[in-house]
Protein backbone atom coordinates (compact mmCIF):
# COMPACT_ATOMS: atom_id res chain seq x y z
CA UNK A 1 0.00 0.00 0.00
CA UNK A 2 3.09 2.33 -0.09
CA UNK A 3 1.74 3.62 -3.35
CA UNK A 4 -1.01 5.57 -0.96
CA UNK A 5 2.12 7.93 -0.58
CA UNK A 6 1.76 8.81 -4.53
CA UNK A 7 -2.00 9.92 -3.49
CA UNK A 8 -1.50 11.40 -0.93
CA UNK A 9 1.40 13.95 -1.74
CA UNK A 10 -1.23 14.66 -5.07
CA UNK A 11 -3.83 15.31 -3.01
CA UNK A 12 -1.95 17.86 -1.13
CA UNK A 13 0.18 19.31 -3.87
CA UNK A 14 -3.81 19.67 -5.63
CA UNK A 15 -4.86 21.39 -2.84
CA UNK A 16 -2.20 23.67 -1.75
CA UNK A 17 -2.08 25.11 -5.43
CA UNK A 18 -5.73 25.41 -5.22
CA UNK A 19 -5.32 28.12 -2.17
CA UNK A 20 -2.68 29.95 -3.30
CA UNK A 21 -5.28 30.53 -6.51
CA UNK A 22 -8.04 31.04 -5.02
CA UNK A 23 -6.94 32.82 -1.64
CA UNK A 24 -7.05 31.62 1.99
CA UNK A 25 -7.54 33.44 5.71
CA UNK A 26 -6.16 31.81 9.14
CA UNK A 27 -8.47 33.89 11.68
CA UNK A 28 -6.48 32.71 14.92
CA UNK A 29 -3.00 33.87 13.01
CA UNK A 30 -4.93 36.73 11.37
CA UNK A 31 -3.50 36.31 8.20
CA UNK A 32 -5.28 36.31 5.05
CA UNK A 33 -3.72 36.04 1.23
CA UNK A 34 -6.21 37.23 -1.12
CA UNK A 35 -4.82 34.99 -4.49
CA UNK A 36 -6.24 35.87 -7.55
CA UNK A 37 -9.70 37.29 -8.21
CA UNK A 38 -12.54 35.01 -10.47
CA UNK A 39 -11.31 35.31 -14.22
CA UNK A 40 -8.01 37.07 -13.53
CA UNK A 41 -5.08 35.74 -15.89
CA UNK A 42 -1.63 35.69 -15.59
CA UNK A 43 0.77 34.96 -18.68
CA UNK A 44 3.30 32.35 -18.11
CA UNK A 45 4.49 31.55 -22.00
CA UNK A 46 2.54 34.07 -23.74
CA UNK A 47 -1.02 33.34 -24.81
CA UNK A 48 0.15 29.41 -25.16
CA UNK A 49 -0.05 29.01 -21.05
CA UNK A 50 -1.82 31.03 -19.27
CA UNK A 51 -2.76 31.25 -15.04
CA UNK A 52 -6.44 31.08 -15.42
CA UNK A 53 -8.75 31.25 -12.17
CA UNK A 54 -12.01 29.82 -12.58
CA UNK A 55 -14.49 27.44 -10.58
CA UNK A 56 -15.97 24.27 -11.89
CA UNK A 57 -19.29 24.04 -11.25
CA UNK A 58 -19.92 20.64 -11.98
CA UNK A 59 -18.11 18.00 -13.74
CA UNK A 60 -15.53 18.19 -16.47
CA UNK A 61 -15.07 20.54 -19.23
CA UNK A 62 -17.47 22.80 -17.22
CA UNK A 63 -20.67 21.14 -17.84
CA UNK A 64 -23.22 21.93 -14.83
CA UNK A 65 -25.55 19.62 -13.82
CA UNK A 66 -27.61 21.78 -12.15
CA UNK A 67 -28.71 21.88 -8.34
CA UNK A 68 -30.39 19.24 -8.48
CA UNK A 69 -28.07 16.75 -9.42
CA UNK A 70 -25.13 18.46 -7.92
CA UNK A 71 -25.03 16.52 -4.76
CA UNK A 72 -25.53 13.02 -6.38
CA UNK A 73 -22.28 14.27 -8.39
CA UNK A 74 -20.40 14.83 -4.98
CA UNK A 75 -21.81 11.55 -3.12
CA UNK A 76 -20.72 9.74 -6.57
CA UNK A 77 -17.11 10.97 -6.54
CA UNK A 78 -16.92 9.90 -2.46
CA UNK A 79 -18.12 6.51 -2.62
CA UNK A 80 -15.63 5.90 -5.89
CA UNK A 81 -13.15 6.97 -4.12
CA UNK A 82 -13.51 4.63 -1.45
CA UNK A 83 -14.27 2.04 -3.94
CA UNK A 84 -10.79 2.73 -5.63
CA UNK A 85 -9.05 2.81 -1.75
CA UNK A 86 -10.50 -1.13 -1.41
CA UNK A 87 -9.27 -1.92 -4.77
CA UNK A 88 -6.07 -0.99 -4.48
CA UNK A 89 -5.84 -3.12 -1.29
CA UNK A 90 -7.03 -6.13 -2.97
CA UNK A 91 -4.56 -5.33 -5.82
CA UNK A 92 -1.26 -4.52 -3.18
CA UNK A 93 0.43 -7.82 -4.84
CA UNK A 94 -0.48 -6.58 -8.62
CA UNK A 95 1.68 -5.57 -10.84
CA UNK A 96 3.40 -1.80 -10.11
CA UNK A 97 1.65 -0.13 -13.18
CA UNK A 98 -1.68 -1.01 -12.03
CA UNK A 99 -1.12 0.01 -8.55
CA UNK A 100 0.44 3.44 -9.49
CA UNK A 101 -2.09 4.36 -11.86
CA UNK A 102 -4.69 3.40 -9.19
CA UNK A 103 -3.00 5.72 -6.95
CA UNK A 104 -3.01 9.04 -9.72
CA UNK A 105 -6.03 8.17 -10.48
CA UNK A 106 -6.92 8.11 -6.43
CA UNK A 107 -5.22 11.31 -5.56
CA UNK A 108 -7.00 13.42 -8.58
CA UNK A 109 -10.61 12.67 -7.64
CA UNK A 110 -10.08 13.15 -3.85
CA UNK A 111 -8.20 16.74 -4.83
CA UNK A 112 -11.52 17.64 -6.76
CA UNK A 113 -14.00 15.45 -4.31
CA UNK A 114 -12.70 18.22 -1.60
CA UNK A 115 -13.44 20.80 -3.43
CA UNK A 116 -16.96 20.05 -3.96
CA UNK A 117 -17.57 18.44 -0.32
CA UNK A 118 -15.74 21.57 1.59
CA UNK A 119 -15.05 24.49 -0.15
CA UNK A 120 -18.82 25.94 0.11
CA UNK A 121 -18.43 25.85 3.63
CA UNK A 122 -14.93 27.18 3.97
CA UNK A 123 -15.62 29.98 1.51
CA UNK A 124 -19.10 30.58 2.85
CA UNK A 125 -21.14 30.38 -0.53
CA UNK A 126 -22.95 26.79 -0.23
CA UNK A 127 -23.66 24.33 2.28
CA UNK A 128 -21.21 20.75 2.32
CA UNK A 129 -21.22 18.49 -0.98
CA UNK A 130 -22.18 21.73 -2.73
CA UNK A 131 -18.92 23.69 -3.47
CA UNK A 132 -17.34 24.46 -6.62
CA UNK A 133 -13.93 23.08 -8.36
CA UNK A 134 -11.20 25.53 -8.81
CA UNK A 135 -9.03 25.22 -12.34
CA UNK A 136 -6.16 27.60 -13.40
CA UNK A 137 -4.17 25.54 -15.90
CA UNK A 138 -4.95 27.06 -19.49
CA UNK A 139 -3.11 25.85 -22.79
CA UNK A 140 -3.84 27.06 -25.64
CA UNK A 141 -4.54 23.79 -27.69
CA UNK A 142 -6.61 21.27 -29.11
CA UNK A 143 -9.37 23.45 -30.59
CA UNK A 144 -12.40 21.26 -30.46
CA UNK A 145 -16.06 20.81 -30.18
CA UNK A 146 -17.48 18.97 -27.34
CA UNK A 147 -21.52 18.18 -26.45
CA UNK A 148 -22.18 21.10 -29.06
CA UNK A 149 -19.76 23.58 -27.08
CA UNK A 150 -16.92 24.80 -28.75
CA UNK A 151 -13.22 25.43 -27.16
CA UNK A 152 -11.11 27.53 -28.96
CA UNK A 153 -8.88 26.76 -25.96
CA UNK A 154 -8.31 23.47 -24.18
CA UNK A 155 -10.77 23.74 -21.25
CA UNK A 156 -8.88 25.21 -18.01
CA UNK A 157 -8.07 22.16 -15.61
CA UNK A 158 -6.42 21.79 -12.54
CA UNK A 159 -3.18 19.22 -11.39
CA UNK A 160 -6.07 16.89 -9.97
CA UNK A 161 -7.56 16.67 -13.72
CA UNK A 162 -3.90 16.24 -14.84
CA UNK A 163 -2.90 12.89 -12.08
CA UNK A 164 -6.63 11.26 -13.47
CA UNK A 165 -5.40 11.59 -16.90
CA UNK A 166 -2.06 10.21 -16.15
CA UNK A 167 -3.17 7.42 -13.96
CA UNK A 168 -5.71 6.55 -17.01
CA UNK A 169 -2.88 6.79 -19.65
CA UNK A 170 -0.61 4.36 -17.35
CA UNK A 171 -3.77 2.01 -17.39
CA UNK A 172 -3.57 2.03 -21.37
CA UNK A 173 0.08 2.24 -21.91
CA UNK A 174 0.24 -1.07 -19.45
CA UNK A 175 -3.23 -2.56 -20.23
CA UNK A 176 -2.03 -5.80 -22.20
CA UNK A 177 0.30 -6.38 -19.36
CA UNK A 178 -1.64 -6.03 -16.96
CA UNK A 179 -4.35 -8.04 -18.68
CA UNK A 180 -2.49 -10.98 -18.70
CA UNK A 181 -1.52 -11.00 -14.94
CA UNK A 182 -5.03 -10.78 -14.37
CA UNK A 183 -5.90 -13.99 -16.64
CA UNK A 184 -2.47 -16.00 -15.02
CA UNK A 185 -4.19 -15.83 -11.89
CA UNK A 186 -7.47 -16.60 -12.70
CA UNK A 187 -5.30 -19.55 -14.50
CA UNK A 188 -4.34 -21.22 -11.03
CA UNK A 189 -7.30 -21.57 -9.35
CA UNK A 190 -8.46 -24.84 -11.21
CA UNK A 191 -5.47 -26.21 -10.70
CA UNK A 192 -5.17 -25.57 -7.02
CA UNK A 193 -8.98 -26.48 -6.64
CA UNK A 194 -7.76 -30.64 -7.69
CA UNK A 195 -5.78 -30.43 -4.53
CA UNK A 196 -8.29 -31.09 -2.23
CA UNK A 197 -9.39 -34.19 -4.56
CA UNK A 198 -9.25 -37.84 -3.21
CA UNK A 199 -7.73 -40.42 -4.87
CA UNK A 200 -9.30 -44.05 -3.93
CA UNK A 201 -6.95 -45.93 -4.96
CA UNK A 202 -3.82 -44.33 -3.22
CA UNK A 203 -5.55 -44.91 0.11
CA UNK A 204 -5.36 -41.09 0.46
CA UNK A 205 -7.68 -39.03 2.77
CA UNK A 206 -10.37 -37.27 1.57
CA UNK A 207 -11.64 -33.72 2.78
CA UNK A 208 -14.60 -33.45 0.51
CA UNK A 209 -18.09 -35.40 0.51
CA UNK A 210 -17.58 -39.27 0.31
CA UNK A 211 -18.58 -40.75 -2.84
CA UNK A 212 -19.07 -44.08 -1.29
CA UNK A 213 -16.76 -47.37 -2.80
CA UNK A 214 -18.38 -50.07 -5.48
CA UNK A 215 -18.30 -53.60 -3.47
CA UNK A 216 -18.62 -56.83 -5.18
CA UNK A 217 -20.04 -59.66 -3.00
Amino acid sequence: MRVLFISFFLVITDQLSKFLIKGFTIPFLKFRYEGMFHGQRTKIFGDFFQITFIENPGMAFGYDPGNSLKLYVSLFSLFASIALIIYLYSARKKSLSLRVSLAFILGGAVGNLIDRMFYGLFYGYAPLFYGRVVDFLDFDFFHFTLFGRTFERFPVFNLADASVTIGVVILILFYKHNQNEIENSMAVIPRNADRGSINLNNGTKNDGPDQGKNISL
